[in-house]
């Protein structure tokens, strides 16, 4: 359910179509060890497709329903933190969007990179960014549900320890790219705005058990202006549109963890 919202239709749990599963103690075999994923239509490669985007995002799912408490803090004027965006070291725009769709729908973009990154999975990093997207009032019981949904048990399961962190050796990636965006309805003081994203999901790293793989959703968020800036009240995420994979060469576990080390990921788009 939409935190706080009496409209739950395309919210999670109210068309069915939205990731609601949470880790169960089956899914570590999904991942395999198959370098190269083929094409979508096998079932192998549909489990591929739903792996560690479908963990990640199932506990987001939780931490998002029911989230009705309420909270007198959670007005930080900080942003997430943009430290490996840019190579010149100029931290991207990422507060002060504009009170408009396209500020709206700039707004949306950045907060979909910050909410399937891997710092939500870091529980410092994760009350920073709970503070800083959503609206005050939301803070307090979101908090607590996000904390539950990434228990140590689930981050176990993704390979990594009670800090979010992957084992020596290898790399963490949770990389979320907005393609596009479009506002669905605005008014002065709200927006609903859907970001359609790709991204890079999984642990870089000789013997693991979850490799890097890609995958394609749309993410709806619910938005309200509140003291000078667009704050999320709510979000929802299903799968694709998806393209057909193409015939790319794979890179090897130690490319992709070079790479996430030289390429800063972006929390602003648009």
């Amino acid at each position: 359910m939409s935190p706080g919202d009496g409209n739950d239709d395309d919210l999670y749990g109210g068309t069915g179509q939205t990731r609601t599963r949470l880790p169960d103690g089956g899914q570590g075999d999904v991942y395999g060890g198959a370098a190269r994923r083929p094409a979508r239509s096998s079932s192998r490669s549909l489990i591929t497709v739903v792996g560690v985007v479908v963990l990640l995002i199932a506990a987001i799912a939780f931490a998002n329903r029911g989230g009705d408490e309420s909270s007198s803090g959670g007005s930080d004027s900080k942003k997430p933190g943009a430290s490996a965006t840019a190579p010149t070291g100029t931290k991207p725009v990422a507060s002060g969007f504009a009170h408009d769709k396209q500020g709206a729908q700039s707004a949306a973009a950045n907060y979909a990179v910050a909410l399937v990154s891997a710092d939500i999975l870091k529980p410092d990093r994760r009350t920073e960014i709970v503070r800083q997207l959503f609206v005050s009032e939301k803070v307090s019981g979101l908090e607590a549900k996000f904390d539950k949904a990434y228990s140590t048990d689930f981050l176990s399961r993704l390979g990594l320890d009670t800090n979010g962190n992957a084992p020596a050796g290898q790399t963490y990636v949770s990389r979320t790219v907005p393609v596009g965006t479009r506002t669905t309805a605005y008014s002065d003081g709200a927006a609903t705005a859907e970001v359609w994203c790709t991204g890079a999901f999984g642990t870089a790293g000789e013997s693991t058990k979850n490799p890097v793989t890609n995958d394609w959703f749309t993410m709806t968020l619910k938005l309200r202006w509140t003291d000078g800036d667009w704050k999320v009240e709510s979000f929802s995420q299903k799968d694709g549109p998806s393209p057909v994979n193409g015939d790319n060469k794979i890179s090897s576990a130690d490319e992709i963890a070079k790479a996430v080390e030289q390429y800063g990921g972006f929390t602003y788009a648009r």
